[in-house]
């Protein structure tokens, strides 16, 4: 059977700055699984479908997207990083892990970003009010989707952790 497909959705529960990506590299590295970030892959296929100015940021076209990932995904052993999952198909994943970061640490992170005014102060909101994690829940199987704390390296590391583990066992009982 093929490799688990695994969706790391960032935006905290998919927000900017939870760690999603330094998590989903690490991951994919240490587990021998494809790392797809979708806002790279966007970026590079112009997968665009406009501009929002009130964020300063590309509208992503989310059927181009779908289109751009469907061979991959059918291949197996995808960890797939972006901050929002709604328009992903349900077939695709296996589990979902949706990071949280304490509003403090988030704040300070995209702060560093650059991120200032309604873009700061929106995506701090989102996660105050578990938008993503809701949006996770509400997108598949409740019993797939985790929370796991994304605030320190220790954080970092128990995440790796309970994840392989996690990969691990779902090879053996599909394997």
């Amino acid at each position: 059977l093929l490799s688990p497909y695994i969706f790391l959705w960032i935006w905290s529960p998919g927000t900017p700055g939870v760690g999603k990506t330094t998590l989903g590299k690490e991951l994919a590295s240490r587990a021998g699984l494809s790392y797809v970030n979708v806002g790279d892959l966007a970026k590079e296929g112009e997968l665009y479908e406009g501009f929002d100015e009130e964020y300063d940021c590309p509208i992503l076209d989310e059927d181009r997207v779908i289109d751009e990932l469907e061979d991959k995904m059918s291949e197996g052993g995808v960890i797939v990083d972006y901050h929002g999952c709604d328009f992903f198909p349900e077939r695709w994943f296996h589990i979902v892990f949706v990071l949280r970061t304490e509003n403090s640490c988030l704040y300070d992170r995209l702060e560093s970003r650059g991120y200032t005014g309604k873009k700061l102060q929106d995506n701090i909101q989102c996660e105050i009010f578990q938008t993503l994690y809701e949006e996770a829940v509400s997108s598949y199987k409740k019993e797939i989707v985790h929370q796991l704390p994304s605030n320190t390296p220790e954080d970092l590391e128990r995440n790796l952790d309970q994840i392989t583990q996690w990969i691990e066992q779902w090879m053996k009982d599909n394997n």
